[in-house]
């Protein structure tokens, strides 16, 4: 089945967009270790970040009125502070993968559980005072004026935190992929995008598929 995402009229997104399929419950498949080193200090990727890069992916963000520092920050932003310090997270093979091209891409991304979703899927810019669970243990987060991934629910995915309702877990077989990237680095989302397909069906029993854009 084809997934469609409805798009806003945004004066900044560039977002890249596409579907994976896993031959298996997400859970029974390993990270490959070439996927694992580049999570690693010092290691070489298609792909690399700087201030240029961080700076426009906070100003896509702010865009609508989000705050993006601190705890809001964007996801690619923990990464590279995690990759420094030593503490880059290891979770599953899909969102291993997500991770390392966010760290090197410097581009937020989202998964979101297409199973787990609740009817058609657009982008929009979210409300002041919405919020969402984001982990397991329940605490939330405002999103009012950030770009959100929405089903009929509310927000799944966005650049900062995804929706713990939609996130992947042992049992996944079936993601969508938001890159978050914006027009301020004209060609960076769709390289993203290439690369980690690639990476993602370098693992066994793993396709991607476009998406449609309603």
């Amino acid at each position: 089945m084809t997934v469609a995402v409805g798009l806003p009229s945004h004066p900044l997104l560039d977002v890249g967009l596409f579907a994976t399929r896993f031959a298996a419950p997400l859970g029974s498949i390993a990270t490959p270790p070439a996927i694992t080193a580049l999570g690693q200090p010092g290691a070489s990727a298609p792909l690399t970040t700087s201030e240029t890069v961080k700076s426009a992916v906070r100003d896509l963000l702010r865009a609508g009125g989000f705050k993006p520092s601190g705890r809001s920050k964007p996801a690619s932003e923990y990464l590279v502070g995690a990759a420094a310090e030593g503490r880059f997270p290891a979770i599953n093979a899909g969102v291993d993968a997500c991770n390392v091209v966010s760290l090197h891409s410097g581009l937020p991304i989202s998964l979101v559980d297409l199973d787990r979703s609740d009817g058609a899927l657009s982008i929009r810019v979210a409300p002041p005072g919405t919020s969402y669970v984001f982990n397991p243990s329940g605490q939330t987060i405002d999103v009012g004026g950030l770009l959100c991934v929405y089903d009929a629910q509310g927000p799944t995915g966005t650049p900062v935190k995804d929706a713990q309702r939609t996130k992947t877990h042992d049992e996944t077989r079936h993601c969508l992929v938001a890159v978050w990237g914006t027009t301020a680095l004209p060609g960076r989302t769709q390289e993203t995008v290439r690369w980690y397909r690639a990476l993602l069906e370098s693992i066994p029993g793993v396709t991607t598929e476009d998406v449609t854009r309603a």
